[in-house]
């Protein structure tokens, strides 16, 4: 188990980084930038010489501070260790908007005790907040100055929903028409992982995604969780596995939503 006073020494350390690579970011990486394409022809995923300058500097700061744990990065793989925690990166989550000027990407990280992860952090470094927890109860999000905590909307009916979601190209056309009710609902756009800081926020109500990897979901999950919101896969079992999510703001809203993607999810 994790002590509080360990959530307290991780938590202030994940709130100067997101300062720190808000900083980094203005003064080294916000201008061109080279773009390449992992898939080479076989679809669409940008990687950008600034992922890459991200990834560094994080990794940099986790080696300063707590060399001894392990990390999983998007960009540079897995850097092994025996310890029993290990950070998960996404350096900029939501490459595509960054590459089109879109101001909703951010820097994914979690904290993984035992492979579960414990502590979050969601930065905007264009919107200029961010989203983290300090325990498996609390998530806050900080902007103009103050920090302020947050809950997701807990009492929203099913007939009420603001739904967003994005398949990314990982659910087939077939797929999609077996769920013609689930894209009927898809009212509000999915902007990576501000839609999901935003579900934790209560702003919105339901987020689902298809073909998720570890470092997209995982910083966002203690987020969630601690703000009172339901993670898991489509097939309802643990979000820590990535793959096709679905996050809400009660039980109810889960089942009928779990029942309204199941034809999808085989």
């Amino acid at each position: 188990m994790i002590k509080s006073s360990d959530y307290k020494a991780y938590s202030k350390f994940i709130e100067s980084l997101a300062k720190k690579l808000t900083k980094f970011y203005y003064s080294k990486l916000d201008k061109p930038f080279k773009i390449s394409n992992k898939l080479k022809g076989k679809g669409y995923d940008p990687v950008t010489s600034a992922d890459k300058a991200f990834e560094k500097f994080i990794r940099k700061e986790i080696k300063k501070k707590f060399p001894k744990h392990q990390v999983i990065g998007e960009e540079f793989g897995h850097q092994k260790s025996k310890s029993d925690f290990t950070w998960v990166l996404d350096p900029i989550d939501g490459t595509r908007s960054f590459v089109i000027g879109n101001p909703s990407w951010s820097n994914l990280i979690s904290l993984n005790y035992k492979g579960e992860p414990i502590l979050g952090l969601a930065n905007f470094p264009i919107l200029k907040k961010y989203y983290f927890n300090t325990s498996n109860k609390s998530s806050y999000i900080f902007e103009h100055g103050k920090k302020k905590k947050i809950r997701v909307n807990k009492k929203i009916l099913f007939s009420n929903i603001k739904l967003s979601g994005a398949f990314n190209g990982s659910l087939s056309l077939k797929k999609q028409q077996k769920i013609s009710k689930i894209i009927k609902l898809m009212q509000f756009p999915c902007t990576d992982a501000l839609s999901y800081s935003h579900l934790a926020e209560g702003k919105i109500d339901v987020v689902i995604q298809a073909g998720n990897k570890i470092w997209d979901i995982h910083p966002l999950i203690p987020i969630i969780k601690a703000a009172g919101g339901i993670v898991t896969n489509w097939k309802n079992e643990s979000a820590v596995k990535a793959g096709n999510i679905l996050v809400t703001t009660n039980k109810n809203i889960h089942k009928k939503m779990l029942k309204l993607l199941k034809p999808a999810s085989n």
